[in-house]
């Protein structure tokens, strides 16, 4: 099992340590509701240092990310990010990553740690055009700062207007006395705030300075598990729930992210399974009794029929109610159909509806 190079920290704070995509990692400290209410309303720090890192570069770079990935990578500019997946050729999905223009010549994709050996091996097996891989994932350390005020708490750090950094859109700055850093307005939570890479040497002085800068504003380290609520609050999907192998982007919601005016790894199929309709679909849905939906829970209709699964559930710290995503057949898609949620034998009423789930007015 890895460590990050701020293991011994989360350690030294108490942290609940365990076993994630093959790293010791964080998964809460003074708890979920806690620390969510923390990055809701204010600013959290998680270390996110275990996701995967590669450079693509040279004047193929674009041509190779245009035909692995589903989303339109010549849109990019210097200085912006893009979501994006990367299709296999079964209609599934190999994993989704973000895609950063660095240079007119070279990118960095950031993936799913528990993919970095597989998404490694399926570029490189499509890289016949000599574009030049690095995969610096070992190299790289990585802090999400979230939250209404993480700009204003970090802004102290920097000599560049952080609030000037749109979403989806990077700087590469000075930050805690470092030059050449990424700050990035990306992150899975939807409070806003900032993704910093930065190499591994670097990291613990920046995190001491994170937490110095922050201390007026409340800032609080952040385990993964509240991640996981803060994600599911927004319906972004998480690989090995929500999409895997065997889910297409089309059945995932993930068709803005799946443009046809392009060739890429089954793009053919896949402009046939949007012509012609998929046969199920993933759904947000919001429980209507006190129930908490769980992970691979069947989804049954009102005469007791299973027509679908539960991908992620949880009950929702913001909303105090039930909240889940899963794949129903499509005909029970539409927002506002009446679902029900086997839990032990029960089938509990809930009702689709439309993401996300948590808005700031709640």
């Amino acid at each position: 099992m890895k460590n990050t190079a701020l293991t011994h920290i989360h350690e030294g704070l108490g942290a609940k340590m365990l076993p994630f995509a093959g790293y010791n990692m964080p998964i809460l400290y003074d708890g979920v509701n806690a620390e969510h209410e923390t990055v809701r309303n204010a600013v959290g720090v998680f270390d996110v240092s275990h996701m995967g890192e590669f450079i693509l570069s040279g004047p193929n770079a674009l041509a190779l990310i245009q035909k692995v990935t589903s989303n339109d990578a010549s849109t990019l500019t210097i200085g912006r990010a893009q979501y994006s997946c990367l299709p296999n050729n079964e209609g599934g999905i190999v994993d989704d990553l973000i895609i950063y223009k660095m240079k007119e010549d070279e990118y960095l994709l950031v993936v799913n740690a528990s993919n970095i050996d597989k998404d490694w091996n399926w570029i490189s097996a499509h890289n016949d055009l000599g574009v030049e891989m690095k995969n610096l994932s070992d190299e790289f350390s990585l802090l999400a700062i979230q939250g209404p005020k993480a700009v204003e708490a970090m802004q102290s750090l920097s000599s560049i207007d952080l609030s000037a950094i749109a979403y989806y859109h990077f700087e590469v700055a000075d930050f805690a006395g470092f030059n050449d850093i990424i700050i990035s307005a990306t992150g899975y939570t939807g409070s806003g705030g900032f993704e910093i890479y930065c190499k591994n040497s670097q990291v613990e002085e920046i995190w001491n300075k994170v937490f110095e800068a922050g201390a007026a504003y409340g800032i609080k380290p952040i385990g993964l598990a509240a991640r996981d609520t803060l994600r599911l609050e927004m319906g972004f999907c998480l690989y090995g729930n929500d999409i895997n192998d065997t889910t297409s982007p089309l059945e995932a919601g993930l068709g803005w992210i799946t443009k046809f005016n392009k060739d890429f790894t089954n793009s053919v199929d896949l402009k046939k399974q949007k012509e012609e309709g998929v046969t199920k679909k993933l759904v947000a849905f919001e429980m209507q009794e006190r129930a908490v939906p769980r992970h691979d829970y069947e989804i049954v209709d009102g005469s007791g029929a299973v027509i679908g699964i539960v991908t992620s559930g949880t009950m929702s710290p913001s909303m105090n109610k039930g909240i889940g995503l899963g794949y129903v057949t499509t005909a029970n898609s539409a927002v506002d159909s009446d679902i029900y949620i086997r839990i032990r034998k029960n089938d509990v009423p809930a009702k689709v509806v439309k993401l996300p789930f948590y808005k700031k007015s709640n």
